[in-house]
């Protein structure tokens, strides 16, 4: 140690009275000792007993010891130890001959100088200093504030800075989910009426990743579609249903997280006009009401089964999307409003102004989607309003009576439809539809189950799967479970399109 540390150390140690002598380790460690005496024992075990030339008598009582060794090497007394060492002391009180190294006289000629061998550092030897005058003083410290939930809206009126950051968590706590920094915005997909769909990078999964950013009113809040939308895809998990990962709410907006789907079955269809291959079809098909009969099991109804809202992957995967419209049918049945459907997947019971309606209702879209997707063109493409749309779909399977379907003289739309376009016979949808003709019978079989005007003989999901037309489909697909994709079943892949 230089001379100048140990100057310093030696002056500091002088400002308090000198430790005495004539206690032992014993009283040290059990009695009961005032704060100055527990300051200077801090003081002694830190930086041990150090003497100058001034200090004749500390110089003579180690003179008196190191001649008692027999000018060997002495060792210093207790209370030249620091703390870390008296941690190594024996049961007995001796210091192990092999574990004091470091603490020796250095004999300097007649006059026994000696100094210890030492590093003392100074920041770590004056913060045992700080941590003993802390507990010896008992300083009680304020206990620190929880932190404030991350489901709380953080409005307060002094940072205007990052407002826009500031945000309800759907998951709570400390989740990184639900922070709109976790994600990156990039190109835009689409826009609608209250929502656009962009491309987007999550720093969380490193995943692309679709973000549905729906713009908020400060008057009116979230959408209800958006809220509706939120609650029922946080309780589907299928193969066949788009996945939420997560959801932002910000002041300005609330964005859904979705997995990234590269494209739309309406898209799909434009790229390969003239219909899709028959085999892809099969495939879409049974993807399809496999995805409808999960939710119908759970009393969810889609309400606006289309093209635009069926996403296909580059592997052949559909998935429903969009449950803006769906809502959880109760029981017993309610009244829903008829507006509902984009207008050629609408069913003629809706049309005609039925606010009863069942699971019956996303079939009619599967079996208008099923047609097109073979025949290349939109099954019944209305043009100006539900009477056309109407016209279209009774010149097909005909005008509906009584006779043909129990009750529906009163629905409130028929009889003015009657007065105005007249009454038409059914045709065969073969005939209609000659693709459809060419996919072979099973395919109009189950095409005319799907399209029937009443719609307590529609087919259902569950049914519509055990039908015929995916007989030549591994056995194994109506086996898997929810989660699992049917590409995972080997031999089911899709075709090249023609």
């Amino acid at each position: 140690m230089s001379q100048l540390t140990g100057v310093g150390i030696v002056s500091f140690v002088n400002v308090l009275p000198t430790i005495s002598e004539g206690v032992t380790m014993r009283e040290k460690r059990g009695g009961a000792m005032s704060k100055m005496q527990k300051l200077r024992k801090r003081l002694s075990l830190s930086f041990g007993r150090l003497s100058t030339k001034d200090e004749s008598e500390a110089d003579g009582e180690c003179r008196g010891r190191q001649n008692g060794g027999g000018g060997a090497r002495g060792k210093l007394p207790y209370n030249g130890y620091s703390e870390e060492c008296l941690d190594r002391l024996e049961p007995n009180g001796n210091i192990p001959n092999d574990k004091d190294s470091h603490y020796e006289w250095s004999g300097g000629g007649g006059n026994g100088e000696y100094r210890v061998r030492r590093q003392l550092s100074v920041s770590s030897d004056s913060k045992l200093l700080d941590e003993g005058a802390r507990e010896d003083a008992r300083v009680i410290m304020r206990p620190k504030r929880p932190p404030r939930p991350k489901s709380e809206a953080f409005l307060g009126p002094h940072d205007h800075s990052s407002r826009r950051t500031k945000r309800f968590s759907a998951f709570g706590g400390d989740s990184p989910f639900g922070k709109s920094e976790a994600y990156i915005k990039l190109e835009q997909l689409g826009e609608g009426s209250y929502a656009t769909v962009y491309k987007g990078y999550s720093n969380l999964t490193q995943q692309v990743v679709a973000l549905k950013e729906i713009r908020l009113q400060e008057e009116e809040g979230a959408p209800f579609t958006a809220i509706r939308e939120a609650s029922l895809l946080k309780e589907l998990k299928h193969a066949n249903i788009v996945t939420l990962h997560d959801i932002v709410h910000t002041r300005e907006t609330l964005t859904f997280v979705f997995e990234y789907v590269d494209t739309d079955l309406s898209q799909y269809m434009e790229r390969h006009p003239g219909g899709l291959n028959r085999h892809n079809v099969r495939l879409y098909m049974f993807q399809l009401l496999r995805g409808l009969a999960y939710c119908h099991r759970r009393r969810v109804l889609h309400r606006d089964v289309k093209p635009q809202n069926l996403l296909i992957s580059t592997h052949g995967e559909l998935k429903l999307a969009d449950f803006g419209l769906a809502r959880a049918k109760s029981v017993p049945s309610h009244t829903y409003s008829h507006e509902v459907v984009t207008l050629w997947y609408r069913p003629p019971d809706v049309l005609l102004g039925s606010t009863e309606y069942s699971t019956s209702l996303d079939m009619w879209g599967v079996g208008c989607i099923f047609v097109e997707m073979l025949c290349g063109v939109p099954t019944f493409p209305g043009v100006r309003d539900t009477n056309d749309q109407l016209d279209k779909i009774f010149k097909v399977v005909g005008t509906p009576t009584e006779e043909s379907w129990i009750g529906v003289s009163r629905l409130p739309g028929l009889r003015a439809h009657v007065a105005r376009w007249g009454a038409c016979p059914a045709r065969p949808l073969a005939a209609a539809f000659p693709r459809l003709r060419d996919a072979g019978r099973d395919a109009q079989r189950l095409a005319a189950s799907l399209l029937q005007p009443d719609p307590s003989r529609r087919l259902a999901a569950p049914r519509a799967l055990a039908h015929e037309y995916f007989a030549s489909l591994p056995a194994r697909l109506h086996h898997l479970p929810d989660e699992v994709s049917i590409f995972t079943v080997e031999g089911v892949c899709l075709h090249p399109e023609d």
